[in-house]
């Protein structure tokens, strides 16, 4: 799987993630977390990665992100509805900016 593969099923969990986490949280709460497993296992598949400029960037604002997004999604967020939408929002923005990989 090359890289821009990798990113786009890691913007397809975000996206999951949210959703389910919008519909109800603790009730899809275990799937949540093996999808946010499954998503920190690409990001450490894609540590060793060169990517462009242009995408390095937003990449590292998502790394930082995302490592409290995890955190707080495995412990339950406090607003969940602002969680969800945030693991939608870096879905969304990492699909469309996956289009600067080859």
């Amino acid at each position: 799987m090359n890289n821009k593969d990798k990113i786009m099923d890691i913007a397809m969990n975000l996206n999951r993630i949210g959703n389910w986490a919008a519909d109800d949280y603790k009730l899809k709460q275990k799937r949540i977390i093996i999808f946010l497993a499954q998503t920190s296992d690409y990001l450490k598949s894609l540590k060793q990665s060169i990517f462009s400029d242009n995408f390095k960037k937003t990449f590292n604002h998502f790394i930082n992100d995302y490592r409290q997004l995890e955190k707080e999604g495995k412990q339950g967020p406090k607003d969940e509805l602002a969680w969800a939408e945030k693991m939608m929002t870096w879905g969304n923005i990492l699909t469309h900016r996956a289009k600067l990989l080859k």
